[in-house]
């Protein structure tokens, strides 16, 4: 067995089913109360809308609270059952789907996907015929972000993954970690194809009913019109916002629950239990071990909190990640769509988790606050070991002034009095990337407007040489660039759009 099997051996035993007696430690009420009060000074110092969070330990809820509020402007106050998206952390429930049916007997961890999914096609044909469903869970397809897909596109699940068969792989077959939200829709396809059952109802019929989560709902539209809903909201222009729910129904596997902190401490606990609930199992103890053991080698730039934490390992299980902190092992994950933030933590052998969940994009006090309970709930003194939240939030206004000076550096590189070499109609077309479609370039009065579906579209103003600004009418995806490409003989061959080459199929006036 080679070295680096042998620490894979050794590191999977510790994400096993505990072993270790956990702490009999009970939270005392000076630790909690001392821990409420940090949240709130935390909460206003990160000047978060609202948050909620919820930490379990020995199979019991010790603390669950909001603060802050739901929607910006407004009154209504976030509480320990106002519902968020949760984002990436539905992907371990669509990794325990797949458990559950390893454990009927209906899949296989390592048969080829095109046992389930015949139709199933990757650019490469040796990829799509070793392709397991392991792979997809692991990140390390080869194939690299195609979230533009269904972030900017407006295709349903199944036209997404037609037009991932057109995407070449971004680096060999299992040889590194590209995260990927696709392969997980592709996952919640196998639920669907073996059990006969959507993904979704599988999941809410297996997961969420036994588990007593009441609240929790697996798409967006289950959460209009129903009471104590947060709002997402976001910067635009410089100014925060309320902004609108992006769905993430055409890859729901991947993220597409809605839940609170109450209801996700039900599932911390049944985590926690080893996959038990009310001491019954609803996956196996083998089945459970691989959920939660390491597969492959994560990115460690995932997380700007890691350069803190400073973890020996970094890895990646069935839709977790896997690190150590002060000795323990962890499993963990975030999950983060426009205008939400969510994080789940958990230290198994000593039962104790935490998960966080915020109404603003990217609040990376979530981290801070994983780490602070792990420092006072996790050992035997409840003691605060250091300001998380104060060393975190330092480092990110430090990254903030870094992206701030990056763009004036921008601004400061552009050449002024340039002009385009062709006349304005000239640009005018439509543009087509085999992959993600088409964006189609057309005379606004005496400027160019670009539409590439509904969230990408906008007037051009020019910005220099062959290059255009774009003000897109949603305004929380921003502002762009267009870079046109001439061909040399007063036509206009192609433009660069969103990091992707469209090339131009016919002009259009």
């Amino acid at each position: 067995m080679s070295l680096r099997c042998i620490r894979s051996s050794r590191i999977a035993l510790i994400f096993g089913v505990t072993t270790i007696a956990a702490t009999a430690l009970r939270a005392q009420p000076a630790t909690v109360a001392q821990f409420d009060a940090d949240v709130g000074k935390a909460v206003k110092a990160w000047k978060a809308t609202g948050l909620a969070i919820a930490v379990v330990r020995n199979d019991t809820v010790i603390f669950a609270k909001g603060y802050g509020v739901r929607e910006l402007g407004k009154p209504e106050p976030i509480d320990a059952d106002t519902r968020f998206a949760i984002g990436s952390t539905t992907k371990a429930m669509t990794a325990l789907a797949l458990g559950m049916l390893v454990d009927e007997g209906k899949v296989r961890w390592d048969a080829p996907v095109v046992d389930y999914l015949p139709g199933f096609r990757l650019s490469d044909p040796y990829v799509t015929r070793e392709l397991t469903v392991r792979d997809l869970l692991t990140h390390r397809t080869g194939l690299g972000n195609a979230d533009l897909l269904w972030t900017g596109a407006d295709y349903s699940s199944d036209e997404i993954f037609r037009r991932t068969s057109t995407i070449p792989l971004a680096y060999p077959f299992r040889s590194g970690f590209v995260y990927n939200n696709i392969m997980f829709a592709l996952a919640g396809d196998i639920v669907h194809a073996v059990s006969g059952m959507p993904w979704n109802a599988f999941v809410e019929s297996r997961i969420l009913t036994p588990l007593g989560m009441k609240h929790t709902v697996t798409r967006l539209a289950a959460t209009e019109g129903q009471p104590n809903v947060a709002s997402p909201h976001g910067e635009i222009d410089g100014t925060l916002h309320v902004i609108h729910n992006r769905s993430v129904d055409a890859v729901a596997p991947a993220g597409s629950v809605w839940s609170s902190v109450n209801d996700m401490a039900r599932w911390m606990r049944f985590v926690l239990d080893s996959g038990r609930v009310d001491g019954r199992r609803l996956v196996s103890d083998t089945t459970f071990r691989q959920w939660l053991s390491p597969q492959t080698i994560a990115d460690p730039n995932t997380y700007s909190a890691l350069v803190l934490s400073k973890p020996h390992f970094f890895l990646y299980g069935l839709g977790w990640f896997l690190q150590d902190y002060n000795g323990q092992a962890v499993a963990m994950h975030t999950g983060s769509i426009d205008g939400m933030s969510a994080l789940i933590g958990l230290i198994p052998d000593r039962k104790l988790g935490v998960y966080v969940l915020a109404n603003e994009d990217h609040v990376e006090l979530r981290h801070a606050l994983m780490y602070e309970v792990f420092d006072r709930f996790g050992g035997a003194t409840g003691a605060k070991k250091r300001d998380w939240s104060a060393e975190l939030l330092a480092m990110s206004n430090a990254q903030h002034a870094q992206a701030v000076a990056a763009q004036a550096q921008v601004l400061a590189r552009r050449v002024l009095e340039t002009k385009p070499s062709l006349p304005t109609a000239q640009y005018a077309g439509t543009y087509r990337n085999t992959t993600y479609g088409d964006a189609v370039v057309t005379m606004n009065g005496d400027a160019l407007h670009v539409r590439f579906s509904r969230a990408y579209e906008g007037d051009l103003s020019h910005w220099q040489y062959e290059t255009f600004r774009a003000r897109w009418d949603n305004r929380q995806s921003g502002d762009g660039t267009v870079v046109f490409q001439p061909d040399g003989t007063g036509r206009i061959a192609s433009l660069q759009l969103l990091g992707n080459k469209f090339t131009r199929i016919s002009p259009t006036r």
